[in-house]
């Protein structure tokens, strides 16, 4: 019996499943662009993790582009106008 399973048993009904393991991996695996594009069904558990934490890294990366870029907009536009942006963003 694998460690895994074990502790699974030891744990009771508080531990995730192998089914619930594998509908969540299945879920990841539609949010991401990179794999949801493939034609193939088949796609190692490791793929769609590894594949999400690339996901993550550039999605946190757009975010830093983009708040550079609103910062430089912001410094650049007049007082009303930069006030009038920084109101839009916090509704």
């Amino acid at each position: 019996m694998s460690s895994r399973r074990r502790s699974r048993q030891s744990n009771g009904s508080r531990s995730i499943t192998d089914d619930q393991i594998n509908d969540l991996v299945s879920k990841l695996q539609q949010l991401l662009p990179e794999i949801r594009n493939r034609h193939s069904d088949k796609v190692s558990a490791t793929k769609v993790l590894q594949e999400t934490c690339n996901y993550i890294r550039s999605l946190n990366r757009e975010v830093d582009d983009l708040s550079e870029r609103l910062s430089e907009l912001l410094a650049t536009s007049d007082t009303a106008q930069a006030e009038i942006i920084r109101n839009l963003l916090m509704k």
